[in-house]
């Protein structure tokens, strides 16, 4: 008798060459891609040096992407970077991406056709997540792993059980993939998930763009998940079609698959949602704040937020507008290639006669690593993922998460607040 499984037990059960898995199962699987950006990788590169084995598994199949502090912003930075550059040369990696081709790499792997449906994908970066947008499992792993992984082509794993999320409804205007999220881990807390894949389904679906999709995918983690993951219907397969050259293959969850809890997201009933300090589970739609919330910063960017979708809706609420006295607003494109079409498209023109900067691409402040950082008591509204004690800076500053739509709004008033419909 066929045992059902989910659509994350499926794909591994095909890269571990076994017919069947469930959860607690610990399996040896294959990989379809190792990621590493300039942080995680030079710790990877000195274990690796003690496999047994000479080189990589395959030199085609390795992403080095140098994001987190590009360009270069100390000596320190500067050397993790030679020491990524010098092993990407010694290899031979395809795919490796510095100043000047680089992006954000969760970003920047899908535009570049390096990750589609069916994959297998481990990163040394808790983001990794984020193609389970276009229906690949791809999680965060720790730097050892991802040693493992470029040395020998495979990984451990223990098989996840899964939630499912039905997604119904159709968004009103303001309503982005930030908000979808934000409200799914207001709902289920930041360990709501914790060590599960989490399964969307349903009509409500087909209304969010892929740009909705990898922004929902890539703060799986910030509810605990070990993954999250879509199913592959016609905007994943054409935007796969038009980025990448690779085979891909399509996995549909069993209808009557075992999930641990289900629930159900009416799209039409969301409201733009903010998670206040220190946790993305402290949100509040809003219509919830009440008081006035007065910020000295506006960021967005970000592998969660830094997409040409998310910058066209940014330039929309900002032409015409400007940024509020005193309050700086930062714009990060996520890829050189979105930074291309943003000044092609005018958005650039838009946010710098506003009174806002554009940066290069960079994950910079996210992780205050630079590009604005905070000082005591201060406050930024921003498109990013985290806002945990201290992430941008100062111990006492506070970080606010939102969509695009909400910063770009609050970075004209202020204070925290949405676009008017």
């Amino acid at each position: 008798m066929k045992k059902p499984m989910t659509m994350t037990q499926k794909i591994l059960a095909d890269h571990a060459h076994l017919k069947y898995v469930e959860a607690g199962q610990l399996i040896e699987a294959d990989l379809d891609l190792v990621l590493g950006n300039d942080i995680t990788t030079p710790v990877a590169i000195r274990e690796i040096g003690k496999v047994e084995k000479e080189g990589v598994f395959d030199k085609d199949k390795i992403a080095l992407v140098m994001d987190h502090f590009i360009p270069n912003k100390d000596i320190k930075s500067a050397e993790n970077c030679k020491c990524v550059r010098e092993f990407a040369m010694k290899h031979d990696i395809s795919h490796y991406y510095d100043v000047g081709q680089m992006g954000i790499e969760h970003a920047l792997l899908p535009e570049k056709g390096l990750t589609v449906a069916g994959d297998v994908i481990i990163g040394a970066d808790s983001h990794t997540c984020t193609y389970g947008a276009l229906g690949a499992f791809s999680t965060g792993v720790g730097s050892t792993d991802m040693a493992c992984g470029m040395a020998t082509g495979k990984a451990w794993f223990k098989v996840p059980s899964a939630i499912k999320f039905n997604i119904t409804g159709k968004p009103s205007k303001w309503i982005s993939g930030k908000d979808v999220i934000l409200h799914i881990i207001g709902k289920i807390g930041v360990d709501g998930a914790l060590y599960r894949s989490m399964e969307f389904a349903g009509e409500g679906i087909k209304e969010l763009s892929m740009d909705d999709r990898f922004t929902i995918a890539n703060m799986a983690i910030e509810a605990g998940g070990k993954n999250g993951i879509f199913p592959v219907d016609e905007k994943a397969e054409s935007y796969m079609k038009e980025h990448s050259k690779r085979a891909y293959k399509i996995y549909e969850a069993d209808s009557d698959a075992v999930y641990d809890e289900e629930y159900t997201i009416d799209l039409s009933t969301l409201r733009p949602t903010v998670a206040f300090p220190h946790l993305p589970e402290n949100t509040k739609t809003i219509d919830e704040i009440g008081e006035k919330i007065k910020v000295d910063q506006a960021v967005i960017g970000s592998c969660t937020n830094g997409r040409l979708e998310d910058l066209r809706t940014a330039a929309g609420i900002l032409k015409g507008k400007k940024v509020a006295k005193n309050l700086r607003c930062i714009i990060i494109p996520a890829t050189q290639d979105i930074y291309l079409k943003a000044m092609d498209e005018g958005l650039l023109k838009i946010f710098i006669e506003a009174g806002a900067i554009v940066s290069t691409p960079t994950c910079g402040p996210c992780l205050g690593g630079y590009m604005g950082i905070l000082a005591k008591g201060e406050r930024c509204i921003s498109t990013t993922n985290r806002n945990f004690v201290g992430r941008m800076g100062d111990v006492e500053s506070e970080v606010y998460l939102s969509s695009p739509a909400v910063a770009a709004a609050s970075a004209i008033t202020g204070y925290i607040c949405a676009p008017e419909d």
